[in-house]
């Protein structure tokens, strides 16, 4: 009888929880404020059809072949130019174009990662990254943090880390905004402990007030010497479908991603990146990106009155100024994840938070989202949410 043995990092391949709530709210009559995705009313279909079209018209030969690794030239032109905007400044060269910035994540662990070296994250932080970061063995560093993001101190337990892992625009799981000053503090305490900074971005465009301040990249530079690796989306502002993002790393890094990504897929699909830079090469998401704000902003708007109607005494929160999630702290007693089957049961579902924490507990913790729901929906979920939790 064949005998098959896992290598030692697959015992640290876990499933998603979030995916697998997902399979519980597609039940008929639950109302998900589970599942971090873009609102399909976004997805410029329109827009997209007229691209694919042309491609398959004006370059059906180029679309269809093998692509070059590093990613499609004009569509890494426009990251340069788009980056630069916001005071990031680096060159084609330095941009990778992959397969969803998830790929990107798995990239830099592949790359930067040895069983038992060091990697801070915040505490919580994006689940996917610690899912991306795990099998290749870390020990995780949880940076101390308040309402505004890690505090720069925190970035002392991190000393001789690999580098440390922020989301410093509204922030997934808990919608946060990391200031100005504070970004600069990072960026200082970083440099000086010679920590490389990694900085994710796929929600850095959702503002709904102001602009967030410049990139963490900005500061602390993706040049010859420089401290950062940045990564992108076009997941959040076009269709998550299409399975694209970037990086951007300094050149003594980048070869060694370029690698990687050629053993994992070769290169992200140029039919894809040649659609993509039809769509968006003559300005489009300077007009789109403001219609998915404005929606969302109705939809947070709706949430945080919600909240502010059901919730019980003890429940706290923070409304974001930005991208796509509350983040609610329940009464002590409360374990968000034995709550979750009766929440189902009353109609709505969410994520619990534990499952964000890079060490786990923190089980009086859960993110809601507010983008894939009408603001009818919103009301009847966390309504319902506000019923179960004073029932608890």
């Amino acid at each position: 009888m064949t005998r098959w043995q896992l290598a030692r990092r697959a015992e640290r391949l876990n499933p998603s929880t979030i995916r697998e709530i997902l399979k519980i709210t597609e039940r008929p009559g639950i109302v998900s404020l589970a599942g971090g995705l873009p609102s399909a009313d976004t997805f410029p279909v329109a827009a997209l059809q007229e691209a694919t079209a042309r491609v398959l018209r004006e370059q059906p030969r180029e679309a269809l072949q093998y692509a070059a690794s590093e990613g499609y030239g004009p569509l890494r032109d426009w990251v340069v130019g788009e980056l630069a905007t916001q005071g990031l400044h680096c060159d084609a060269s330095q941009v990778l174009i992959t397969t969803g910035s998830q790929q990107g994540l798995d990239l830099v662990g592949k790359v930067l990662i040895d069983p038992g070296s060091t990697v801070a994250v915040e505490s919580p932080t994006y689940l996917g990254a610690l899912q991306a970061f795990a099998p290749y063995e870390p020990e995780f560093v949880a940076l101390e943090g308040d309402d505004e993001g890690p505090l720069p101190e925190s970035l002392d337990a991190a000393r001789g880390g690999r580098f440390v892992y922020l989301l410093p625009n509204f922030q997934n799981p808990t919608g946060r905004c990391v200031g100005a000053a504070r970004r600069l503090e990072l960026v200082a305490r970083a440099a000086t402990l010679g920590l490389p900074i990694v900085e994710d971005n796929p929600y850095g465009d959702l503002w709904f007030d102001t602009p967030p301040p410049p990139p963490l990249a900005a500061s602390a530079g993706v040049g010859d010497g420089g401290g950062a690796i940045y990564l992108g989306s076009f997941s959040k502002v076009l269709a998550p479908g299409l399975r694209l993002g970037y990086v951007v790393a300094p050149k003594a890094i980048y070869p060694k991603l370029l690698q990687a990504k050629q053993a994992a897929d070769l290169h992200t699909p140029g039919f894809n990146q040649r659609i993509v830079f039809e769509v968006i090469k003559d300005g489009f998401l300077r007009d789109h990106v403001p219609t998915i704000r404005a929606l969302y902003k109705l939809q947070r708007d709706a949430m945080g009155a919600a909240l502010e109607r059901h919730m019980p005494p003890g429940c706290r929160w923070q409304q974001p100024s930005g991208g796509m999630f509350f983040w609610l702290t329940l009464p002590p007693h409360i374990d968000a994840t034995t709550l979750l089957p009766a929440a189902v049961a009353a109609g709505m579902a969410f994520v619990p938070g534990s499952a964000f924490f890079p060490q786990g507990g923190h089980a009086n913790t859960l993110r809601l989202s507010f983008v894939t729901a009408a603001p009818a929906q919103i009301e009847t979920a966390v309504a319902a949410l506000g019923r179960v939790l004073a029932a608890a």
